[in-house]
């Protein structure tokens, strides 16, 4: 008997089973069964194409490359023009990822040049490269190159990205280069590093030379002129490149240093021809402290930023910045208190003053901020790795700046009046309320209006809006991001598309990553959306109410404005 229950169960299941497989396969799923093919009609700007985000994906020309003057000239054509001379590279090492970490470390002070074979500029600099490399082949340092087409892994491990990229090695550290590119100037810029480094200041005289010649020096005030006072010295120097330094034993040199000649020895000052002349080292006398104490203090009080000093922004260690935007004029009324401030805050803030009615340089960096206004203007700018802008709004300002107490500012453009389009336009100050909807799933492209692909993209993100426009729980959205900013909706370049899910706007967004078509598109929302959704096909093509006017001009004419809309 209970075998026969056993049977019975058994066969009822397997009827169950079977009778749900012949259900589900009577009836398929929505994404096998949904005709999209009036989604399917190419626009005239080919919304059929598939989208390769290699290609067409743009990086935004924005702050960040105002840190990078030095790559302006980096080739990035295939340059045939350039014949490249017959050049004897006998004394220039080839290096490969497999010999790359002997070299560095059997040799303490290498140069190393990243390259493309194509490139017309390291072509040019080929003969200039190996000339310096055999001149110093008697001299205590190496010259090598990386073919990075080869070496790709290896290129991208020190961060390449344009060519050429020149590394100074000394001890295994690494710098940029940054000399002329002729041999002479390779040669002498490689001298100092390997050299002394330092040099003796023995009498008054030399000292009242050095004084009157240099912008900025760094004495040593020590106890012998060798030894491991002295070789800390020298290796400071070797890290600091646009700082002379210089050593002394004699008090009398000492005192015109503006050094005590009674003050405990080493002792170390760096004097510039600027509104702040000196500043004392009182650290640990060591090769780190000492560099570090220089590249901190050998900046103005305030940098006028021009192309030339930018590096000396970005590449500091002091990474929060006050800039100071006004014009010329105006200036003049501000720039003092605005030094008084940085004096305050020396080796905690970089202080910056932008040139607003400079077009070359003023214009673009005060358009990247937003500021708009003629009158003087004041924000904290937390660097380029992390870019969020401040205000200046209360007398605790800069210590609140410091201390991260601050709310950040992001650049809007005006709130629409009426927002009522297929595609609805989000700006900084509703980013919250659209995008950031928990009942709305939400997809978003930021775009800049002078981008080719995201014009190319503007037909089809058009039709899809109006094909989902009956769809309450979607938003197709976009954002012109050049001037506006929120920290949810970041571009990597243009356009950039973001899917916001609803019920999970606290985590990242989603990056659309799939072909620019409406199907595609539309697929891509089927997967994600969080609430369930399914598009049916029209009994007609939907019309533009301009179209409307024109029905009764023939089924013909009808059939062809139906198309053009699909």
């Amino acid at each position: 008997m209970a075998s026969r229950l056993v049977l019975a169960f058994a066969l009822s299941a397997l009827l169950f089973f079977s009778h749900s497989v012949l259900c589900k396969d009577s009836h398929p799923t929505d994404d096998d069964d949904e005709d999209l093919s009036f989604l399917e009609e190419p626009t005239d700007h080919g919304d059929a194409a598939p989208h390769n985000p290699d290609s067409d994906h743009y990086d935004e020309d924005n702050f960040d490359d105002l840190g990078n003057y030095s790559d302006f000239d980096e080739g990035g054509d295939h340059e045939d023009s350039y014949k490249q001379p017959e050049v004897d590279e006998k004394d220039v090492v080839v290096l490969k990822a497999a010999n790359f970490s002997d070299a560095v470390e059997k040799n303490r002070f290498m140069m190393v040049e990243f390259y493309a074979p194509w490139c017309g500029h390291c072509q040019a600099l080929n003969p200039e490269y190996a000339a310096a490399a055999t001149e110093l082949k008697g001299e205590d340092v190496v010259l090598a190159k990386v073919d990075a087409t080869e070496e790709n892994e290896l290129s991208q491990e020190y961060g390449v990205e344009g060519f050429p990229t020149i590394f100074f090695f000394i001890d295994g550290v690494h710098k940029p280069y940054t000399g002329h590119r002729t041999k002479e100037g390779i040669v002498t810029w490689i001298k100092k590093k390997i050299g002394p480094g330092i040099q003796n200041v023995t009498t008054l005289e030399d000292a009242e030379r050095i004084l009157t010649a240099e912008s900025k020096v760094v004495l040593g005030y020590l106890n012998s002129l060798v030894g491991p006072e002295s070789d800390e010295l020298a290796a400071a120097s070797r890290l600091e490149d646009e700082v002379t330094f210089y050593q002394t034993v004699d008090p009398k040199v000492a005192k015109l240093f503006h050094l005590d000649a009674e003050v405990k020895r080493p002792a170390l000052v760096l004097l510039k021809k600027e509104a702040e002349k000196l500043s004392y080292f009182d650290g640990k006398f060591d090769k780190s402290a000492i560099a570090e104490f220089v590249f901190a203090n050998k900046l103005p009080l305030v940098i006028t930023f021009t192309r030339e000093n930018a590096p000396q922004i970005f590449e500091s260690t002091i990474k929060k910045q006050l800039l100071l935007f006004a014009t010329s004029k105006d200036s003049e009324k501000v720039f003092p208190e605005f030094q008084k401030a940085a004096q305050l805050f020396k080796g905690k803030l970089i202080f910056v003053y932008v040139e607003t009615d400079n077009e070359d340089i003023g214009k673009p960096v005060s358009d990247y901020f937003g500021v708009t206004s003629e009158a003087p203007t004041v924000l904290g700018y937390t660097g380029n790795d992390d870019g969020r802008k401040f205000v200046l709004d209360g007398e605790t300002f800069g210590e609140d700046f410091i201390e991260d107490k601050l709310k950040p500012f992001y650049k809007s453009d005006p709130i629409p009046e009426t927002n009522d389009g297929d595609v609805k336009i989000v700006v900084g100050n509703n980013f919250d309320d659209i995008v950031l909807d928990e009942s709305k799933d939400v997809l978003l492209e930021i775009y800049a209006p002078w981008c080719g692909h995201c014009q190319s993209l503007e037909p089809t993100y058009n039709k899809l809006a109006k094909h989902l426009r009956g769809i309450d729980s979607i938003v197709i959205a976009k954002m012109d991001g050049t001037t506006n900013e929120h920290p949810r909706g970041k571009a990597d370049g243009f356009p950039t598309l973001l899917f916001f899910p609803a019920g999970n706007k606290s985590f990242d967004p989603i990056p659309v990553d799939c072909d620019r078509t409406v199907v595609a598109f539309y697929k891509f929302l089927k997967k994600n959306a969080s609430i369930p959704f399914k598009l049916q096909k029209p009994a007609s093509t939907p019309k533009s109410e301009g179209s409307a006017a024109t029905e009764s001009q023939g089924s013909s004419s009808s059939s062809d404005d139906s198309k053009d809309e699909l």
